[in-house]
């Protein structure tokens, strides 16, 4: 079972129907809009709108796919599911392909123009979907026969976990799920224990997970065990795992949650993306494209800042800091150097208004922000995004979470170079404030999508013309 053969499988079904598609198009446009005949081999061969053609828009439709998350789960997909996007890529990919390219073409009445679209969008869905429906229905095949699976681990030993055990492994089709075994919860519950193995407790999952190449994750916890379930979903954050949990608690949930019934298993899934994939693709290439702009039209300023930092105080004209970003994974924050050097040598310290830390030029790149220019460098390499929660040290991160646990949900995106909390709130001074500040970042990731990004793009702009940071 090897996911990268099966994506694989998935792009070079989905480039032979651009391609098949793309060149009965032009087939259907000689003979029936030109009426030059049905050309023949060395024809379409030697015509370089056809090859130019076929070099780009077999590329666009694998791009689309990515960005609608096509490509993604090769294991988990499902009929309805090709079906449903197939369907509406086929729709915007066409129109793109039409008002893009196509628009200004010489035609004799608008009927031609709607049957050369209708051509490409009959021929491109059939064998897109054709294609993917045989990849998908083999998968599908391999798992009900249990020739693939995937290594499960539950949570929980009790008669519930019992009863879900036994009837998972008593439907007729197998569900793809291979029992590695169970972590105890509560230290009572181990009815399960004559089934799986118990691989440990609750703090030790994590380890389990890594151990054991875990892929799939139920939960099986009684009413008596339901104040372990916070305990346990922030001890999955961050593990590659797919979870499930059994739909009699489904009331105890927060968030998004779905009803999965893939391979006949009754389960819930906990959708942990508070995004669509075609919103984080698109976040994404807006996180690129901004900051690839951003560092070619701002090196000028980049330059002068540089020169200011050099020329008023010793030292590098950067500052580099270990900062925690998504899943708690540590990365080097890159900012221009606001303070003297070994401005922490008492240890860690947050800066306050009067710091006589904070250089003359400093005070002035913070207040207007342009300290944070440096990160665009940060968003290409994938540790941060334009717009998220902002990172913050471990030592700081440890005093927020004693007093405000909820603070790892942060953590479930990239961090920022802005944030909505930054916009609302700045800079804090103190573990409080920090405080203070989190409740706006948490509203930011329950209502996350492009058009609050691109709103507090604005804000943050007019912050630095402005000049009015905290």
């Amino acid at each position: 079972m090897n996911k990268r053969l099966l994506t694989a499988a998935y792009v070079i079904s989905d480039w032979f129907s651009a391609v098949i598609s793309w060149t009965v198009l032009y087939v259907f446009r000689k003979v029936v809009i030109e009426e030059s005949g049905v050309p023949d081999g060395l024809e379409i061969l030697a015509d370089r709108q056809y090859l130019l053609g076929l070099a780009i828009i077999p590329l666009f439709w694998l791009i689309l796919h990515g960005m609608a998350g096509m490509f993604s789960k090769p294991l988990k997909r499902h009929r309805i599911l090709e079906v449903g996007q197939v369907t509406w890529t086929t729709a915007l990919g066409v129109l793109v392909i039409f008002f893009g390219l196509l628009l200004d073409d010489n035609i004799q009445s608008y009927r031609q123009y709607y049957a050369s679209l209708s051509a490409l969008t009959a021929c491109h869905w059939t064998l897109t979907l054709f294609g993917r429906f045989v990849i998908t229905t083999r998968t599908v095949k391999k798992i009900h026969t249990g020739k693939w699976s995937f290594p499960t681990l539950v949570i929980g030993g009790n008669d519930r976990a019992v009863r879900m055990y036994e009837e998972i492994k008593g439907l007729r089709k197998e569900a793809g799920y291979r029992f590695v075994g169970f972590i105890q919860v509560n230290g009572v519950d181990t009815a399960l224990s004559r089934y799986l193995t118990n691989l440990g407790k609750v703090s030790e999952i994590k380890q389990v997970i890594e151990q054991n190449q875990i892929e799939e994750v139920i939960i099986a916890i009684g009413g008596d065990d339901r104040h372990n379930l916070e305990a346990i979903l922030n001890a999955l954050e961050g593990t590659p795992a797919e979870i499930r949990i059994i739909p009699d608690i489904y009331d105890i949930l927060s968030g998004s949650v779905r009803m999965s019934s893939i391979y006949g298993a009754p389960l819930i899934e906990i959708d942990r993306e508070i995004m669509p994939q075609w919103q984080r693709s698109i976040k994404r290439l807006l996180d690129w494209t901004v900051s690839i702009f951003a560092l070619i039209l701002l090196s000028p300023v980049f330059v002068v800042i540089g020169l200011l930092v050099k020329a008023t105080s010793p030292g590098p004209v950067f500052y580099l800091q270990e900062r925690i970003g998504r899943h708690g994974k540590p990365f080097q924050i890159i900012k221009f150097r606001t303070m003297h050097v070994n401005a922490e040598t008492a240890g860690p310290q947050l800066s306050r208004d009067d710091d006589p830390r904070i250089t003359p030029v400093g005070r002035f790149l913070r207040k207007s922000r342009l300290d944070e220019f440096p990160q665009f460098f940060n968003v290409l390499l994938g540790d941060m995004a334009l717009v998220g929660p902002r990172p913050e040290r471990a030592h700081f991160i440890s005093q927020i979470m004693e007093r405000a646990p909820h603070y790892h949900h942060l953590q479930k995106v990239r961090p920022g170079i802005t944030s909505w909390g930054q916009v609302k709130y700045g800079y804090a001074e103190n573990v409080d404030e920090m405080i203070q500040r989190l409740r706006f970042d948490l509203i930011y990731i329950e209502n996350m999508s492009i058009a609050l990004d691109i709103k507090i793009l604005f804000y943050t702009v007019l912050t630095v013309l402005r000049g009015r940071g905290k």
